[in-house]
């Protein structure tokens, strides 16, 4: 979606000259790509959409399939594939002072140049697989939920799903009646509340086609979602009135087993970790054929035939699927960036990833992400966001333009002093505080995928763009003034 919302705004505003590299052979992103049994978003579906382009949804948190002939009406009603050149895997990118612009390195192919680039690989597109001991040595069938293989029959086998985060707890119950036995290795549990889905009625459908019944939808479903903000970040007591007790009501009334209760129940706080909300989890957890398997007795190592876990419990397995997440917050952009002077973004980013807004880099101008650092929500939609970090970069395009000039670039003094009061936000939330290890949190343990504050606060922000924070130049003298200068 990051990199349809820019193509279609750049359109708007007309930025007419730009390509679309995506890696893969098919366009659409996180929708097309993830074909899990269960996949489906968990943020209600009117507000998890581009803000202009309503859709008559069939239900209220839409599923994968919903959720990628949406992303296809966009890419064809924006006619969008003329202007994107699949197959187009970029393995490092290039800031030419000389040139001004970016050359960017394709697989097997010669360069591309480009003035600007508007990164939009999303967070959680590069796909992470432990080490586990003997990993290679198994002859079964194995494969992370993001490369889901249609192909395969899962049904009657022995299968063995390694993570409990969001995509297991949608795979889990899609599958656990069909498989021969399901074992369920959790490193850690989640809180999960009900779902409390909606499907809308033929009637409702209609009415969502109408622009201003749409986003008079968007705007209650907002609201409902935004106050959550104040729970996560300033009353606890908030928190746990509007979730965990909810959770763990759910723990009571689906699970009778005392074992099996204290085994799902998280020791951290509620909302430390991203929130699970599944109807049908627990339900599967109960089945006779399902075996959930805690930290405990964690896995060992990984056989020819399956798993061995530490007290040397061998289950024999046909199929592994590992659940175990992506490379979100150190891994936001996935490849490597050349900066000015030689900088790599790895080496600016070695203590963790940062950005002006999520966004911008000093160093590394005419150059902007989607999703960013700081820049994912952990209470409402993350499309909201981004809408709002295009409206950044727009504005940015704009005044290289007015200006007469080439590039555009946020200063040091700026980027150090945006980022040291979003980590000053981050102190008091429930992510920073809430004694859990989660994806939130890079390698160094700083929390770099969330904005600590409300969405609203965020887009204000982006659309109160300020000529100061940043030097526009055309010549490497005009560079070499305006440097001195700040």
């Amino acid at each position: 979606f990051g990199g349809q919302m820019a193509a279609i705004n750049l359109n708007r505003q007309g930025f007419d000259d730009y390509l679309i590299l995506e890696r893969r052979d098919f366009m659409g992103g996180t929708w097309s790509q993830n074909v899990y049994p269960g996949a489906a978003v968990d943020v209600p579906s009117p507000l998890y959409s581009l803000s202009f382009e309503p859709y008559h949804w069939t239900q209220l948190y839409a599923d994968r399939a919903e959720l990628n002939d949406y992303t296809d009406h966009i890419i064809e009603k924006y006619q969008l594939k003329p202007k994107t050149r699949t197959r187009s895997n970029v393995e490092k990118i290039t800031w030419l002072e000389d040139k001004f612009c970016w050359e960017i390195q394709l697989t097997g192919s010669t360069p591309f140049y480009a003035q600007f680039i508007i990164n939009a690989t999303g967070p959680l597109s590069t796909p992470v697989i432990p080490n586990f001991k003997g990993k290679s040595l198994f002859k079964g069938k194995s494969f992370h939920s993001n490369h889901w293989d249609t192909q395969y029959d899962y049904k009657n086998k022995r299968v063995a799903i390694i993570g409990s985060g969001a995509s297991a707890a949608q795979i889990i119950p899609a599958i656990a009646e069909d498989v021969n036995h399901l074992y369920i290795f959790q490193r850690s549990p989640h809180w999960v509340i009900p779902r409390n889905d909606y499907v809308f009625k033929k009637w409702q459908r209609k009415l969502l086609s109408y622009p201003w019944c749409y986003k008079s939808l968007r705007v209650i479903i907002y609201w409902m979602l935004e106050y959550r903000m104040i729970g996560f970040k300033y009353s606890q007591k908030m928190l746990n009135l509007l979730g965990r007790n909810h959770a763990e009501k759910l723990i009571k009334r689906q699970i009778s087993d005392k074992a099996l209760r204290k085994k799902v129940l998280p020791d951290f706080e509620f909302g430390c970790k991203r929130v699970v909300i599944s109807d049908t989890l627990y339900p599967a957890y109960c089945l006779d054929n399902v075996t959930l398997i805690d930290k405990n007795n964690p896995i060992k190592e990984i056989t020819e035939t399956g798993i061995t876990t530490e007290d040397e419990t061998q289950i024999a397995l046909d199929l592994i699927v590992y659940a175990t997440g992506y490379d979100a917050t150190d891994g936001v952009i996935s490849y490597p960036v050349i900066g000015v002077n030689g900088q790599s973004l790895s080496d600016f980013w070695q203590d963790y990833p940062r950005a002006y807004l999520g966004t911008s880099m000093p160093g590394f101008p005419n150059l902007f992400i989607i999703s960013g650092p700081n820049t994912n929500v952990g209470h409402t939609s993350a499309l909201f966001l981004m809408e709002a970090q295009i409206q950044y970069i727009l504005h940015s395009l704009k005044q290289v333009k007015a200006q007469k000039q080439k590039v555009i670039e946020v200063t040091s003094a700026v980027e150090q002093q945006y980022t040291e009061r979003i980590h000053k936000e981050m102190t008091g939330t429930v992510w920073n505080s809430g004694r859990c290890n989660s994806w939130y949190k890079n390698k160094a343990g700083k929390v770099t995928a969330l904005f600590p504050g409300f969405s609203f606060t965020f887009r204000r922000w982006t659309n109160r763009f300020k000529l100061n924070d940043h030097v526009f130049y055309g010549t490497l003298q005009q560079k070499k003034s305006k440097e001195q200068n700040t």
